[in-house]
């Protein structure tokens, strides 16, 4: 993995999510993510296209940019998810908090946001990075 491409990824950011349709074609999300090398990851719901998309083909590909579009990268890997978010206090809630104070910063209302999380099913989904390959000057 180039470590000049990974810093393009920084800690956090938004970047498009790419995931394969039933039918092949592509199927793009933007998603706010956190990162460490060798590894992306993003809240997200279990009815989104994404999510189903990724349970039948977990491959994925990310890519970033730089705001001026003069370099980007893309982090090729597979995705493995969180079950779903089903107490204020389990695992998946706890990573959750983690993933949002990094994105984020301090929510005004932690018991809110943990209540949502299950109200919600959210999960974690996780890009395990194979491969980084992009341009940069």
């Amino acid at each position: 993995m180039s470590a000049r491409l990974w810093e393009l990824f920084g800690r956090r950011g938004r970047g498009v999510l790419v995931t394969l349709r039933r039918d092949g074609r592509p199927q793009l999300s933007n998603v706010d993510y956190l990162a460490e090398p060798g590894l992306i990851r993003s809240s997200t719901t279990a009815g989104r296209a994404k999510v189903r998309n990724l349970l039948r083909d977990p491959r994925a590909s990310f890519h970033v940019t730089t705001p001026d579009g003069g370099a980007y990268a893309v982090a090729e890997g597979t995705v493995t998810f969180s079950p779903p978010a089903a107490a204020e206090d389990d695992a998946t809630v706890e990573e959750l908090v983690e993933v949002y104070r990094e994105i984020r910063g301090e929510h005004p209302d932690w018991a809110d946001y943990r209540a949502a999380m299950v109200a919600d099913g959210r999960l974690v989904l996780r890009l395990t990075v194979d491969r980084v390959y992009g341009w940069r000057p």
